[in-house]
């Protein structure tokens, strides 16, 4: 495993526990990177901490699509003779 260090505002943690805001970020991170389409769930369930099961149920509560379509190959799809 590979450590990464992200410098953050002081007052942006004041209160906060900063182990529980790191695995926030990780979260974020997993989420958007999948979202966008750049790594699988797998991966993004991996970075994130999380088995597949989790990461799902973390997706649908987020409102987030499990499943990347890419409408012009879907459109290609569709109109093959």
């Amino acid at each position: 495993m590979v450590q990464v260090t992200v410098n953050v505002p002081e007052d942006f943690l004041e209160n906060r526990d900063t182990a529980a805001f790191a695995k926030q970020m990780q979260l974020a991170a997993a989420i958007y990177w999948y979202a966008r389409g750049e790594v699988s769930m797998g991966k993004a369930a991996q970075l994130a901490g999380l088995n597949r099961p989790e990461f799902l149920d973390i997706l649908a509560h987020e409102k987030i699509d499990v499943f990347q379509v890419d409408f012009d190959d879907l459109e290609r799809e569709l109109t093959r003779d």
